[in-house]
């Protein structure tokens, strides 16, 4: 009699205490694979920094990843064909042949639910406190699977260089920089992470692909002073301004002598019991610092602590003025515009009720992309006129439009040669 159990070979009660076993490894191989590749590694820095050496062993698993993905596939495939050979010689010993069959329905349901789906999705909610639980009892497969893996890795390597692939040692696509990018993006998309903050992450690291020329006060913007005017007229020029440094010229505008501080200023009428007529403006002025236009923004972020100023001239290659730079112009290009009680400009981005944008010329183009969330591209102009200068190869008249990157453009005003005002439609909304 088949069902008998007069011929079951082994102890029913070791048969499911080997196959429950079997399970469970398999369970943690799977769920230690998945954990290890989704844990964030900062995080777990932060927690080695605190003392935790399970995030240690963690943070060396995740240097070694082809190693430790090898050797949990490795374990998991050796625990799952152990125990479903097993418990086919343990069923066909019971049901005979029919043994085969309930045998592969049996631990095939038993594998993808205990040992595949339920720890792989515990894993991906929580990567982090599954990586800590995990580490010794991953650290210790590793360094059993040692030998062999290093043999697969070979063969492994070996045939993908007859496909003409290498791989090199700790090769990304991406670089560090993409790849958070990518990551701040798509947690954005998911709701994780707000707009601002994005803007703000966003902003940080693309400050290395920024130079000063992306984000500096166009010379035809700057407020400047001619320092032949009489005192009592530079001193109105300084009160009213909403500006605390104010460059000086003499003979041409772009001729600056030096830069004028308000505080600097106040002092000296301070010291002259307010007379004005007393006050030599060019022994008050601090000698103007000139940057090339080229220079980077980090580099001249680092520029400004290391001169503990905040104020520079921008130059072209032949020493023209091409504007001004201040630290705030770069702070702005991480946490948006910085306003205070004094500023008195305004954006120059007016959102209108049919979706359109109406904006000055002279708005760059990331503050637009960051004001509306666009995607315009700033690669060959700074702002919006010099955009649609660049794409229509010609300096448009006011009422021309023109369609590109999946936007309308309408010149409603254009000084000169200037444009100085444009209305802004997503196609999509112009229908």
């Amino acid at each position: 009699m088949h069902g008998s159990t007069s011929n079951f070979p082994v102890n029913p009660w070791i048969a499911g205490g080997i196959l429950l076993l079997s399970i469970i490894l398999s369970a943690l191989f799977a769920g230690a694979e998945t954990a290890l590749t989704a844990t964030s590694k900062a995080r777990m820095h932060a927690k080695e920094s605190a003392g935790d050496r399970r995030a240690t062993i963690v943070n060396k698993l995740i240097d070694a990843r082809e190693r430790m993905i090898s050797a949990m596939l490795l374990g998991n495939n050796l625990v799952n064909i152990a125990a479903s050979a097993f418990a086919t010689s343990v069923l066909v010993s019971i049901s005979g042949e029919n043994g085969v069959i309930y045998a592969t329905f049996i631990m095939t349901a038993m594998i993808v639910v205990f040992a595949e789906v339920m720890p792989k999705t515990i894993a991906i909610n929580y990567p982090d406190q599954s990586s800590l639980f995990l580490a010794r009892f991953t650290a210790f497969f590793v360094a059993i699977f040692g030998p062999v893996l290093f043999a697969v890795e070979i063969v492994v390597r070996g045939v993908l260089r007859l496909f003409g692939l290498k791989l090199g040692k700790n090769i990304s696509l991406l670089s560090a920089h993409e790849e958070l990018r990518g990551q701040v993006d798509f947690l954005h998309k998911e709701g994780s992470v707000n707009k601002k903050d994005r803007d703000m992450l966003g902003g940080l690291l693309d400050l290395r692909d920024l130079n000063v020329s992306d984000v500096m006060v166009h010379r035809t913007k700057m407020r400047i002073i001619d320092a032949d005017l009489p005192p009592q007229s530079i001193v109105r020029e300084v009160l009213s301004s909403p500006y605390t440094r104010m460059p000086l010229w003499r003979d041409r505008p772009d001729n600056i002598i030096g830069l004028l501080h308000a505080k600097d200023l106040l002092r000296a009428l301070d010291a002259y019991s307010g007379d004005v007529s007393k006050l030599n403006m060019e022994e008050l002025a601090l000698t103007a610092w000139f940057v090339p236009d080229t220079t980077s923004l980090p580099d001249q972020l680092k520029a400004f602590l290391k001169r503990k100023t905040h104020f520079a001239i921008v130059v072209d290659e032949y020493g023209e003025v091409m504007g001004m730079v201040t630290l705030e112009d770069i702070l702005e290009e991480i946490v948006g515009d910085i306003n205070d009680e004094h500023d008195t400009s305004v954006s120059g981005v007016r959102p209108q009720a049919d979706g359109s944008v109406t904006v000055d010329g002279s708005v760059p183009i990331r503050d637009l992309n960051r004001a509306m969330d666009w995607d315009l591209p700033d690669d060959e102009a700074t702002t919006i006129a010099g955009l649609v200068i660049h794409e229509a190869q010609i300096i448009p008249d006011s009422g021309q439009t023109f369609n590109f990157y999946n936007f309308r453009f309408q010149v409603l005003r254009k000084t000169r040669n200037r444009i100085t005002s444009l209305k802004v439609m997503p196609m999509d909304k112009d229908k």
